[in-house]
């Protein structure tokens, strides 16, 4: 019996692209391990819940709209860093961008969304409208 397994040598600079090509084909999904945060949708009663894990960033780093149907949770960040030491330079940039959108249900209230960010977790509350919420109807006898 054969079996494919992945293999992880000691990294150098001539494997290390080709090892990071491996991880992102092996993975479980087919978008690159943090090009997508991590979403939770709950329904409850009165509201749906999204909870996107967004660890790194901050609020300011955080966009979250709403247009017709269609909610939007997006981010772009890059950050530059330079070292000067005795004879020479280190230049460090890093660029992280991500967009994710979801159709929201017919009934619920758009003005009244709102959105909380603590420790690295964008949890939105968007309410139902009076008619989604669920109604006890009467049993009358005859």
């Amino acid at each position: 019996m054969n079996f494919l397994v992945k293999r992880k040598p000691q990294s150098n600079l001539v494997t290390w692209g080709f090892d990071s090509f491996l991880d992102d084909f092996f993975s479980d999904s087919l978008v690159p391990a943090g090009t997508f945060p991590k979403v939770d949708v709950k329904e409850e009663d009165k509201q749906y819940v999204v909870e996107a894990e967004l660890p790194g960033l901050t609020e300011k780093d955080i966009d979250v709209k709403v247009e017709n149907n269609l909610l939007t949770i997006s981010s772009k960040k890059s950050e530059e860093k330079e070292e000067k030491k005795e004879g020479y330079i280190i230049k460090e940039r890093r660029a992280s961008e991500f967009c994710r959108s979801f159709t929201l249900p017919d009934h619920t209230d758009r003005e009244k969304i709102e959105a909380h960010y603590k420790n690295g977790l964008l949890t939105l509350l968007i309410p139902k409208t009076k008619e989604a919420e669920p109604k006890a109807i009467e049993i009358k006898t005859r």
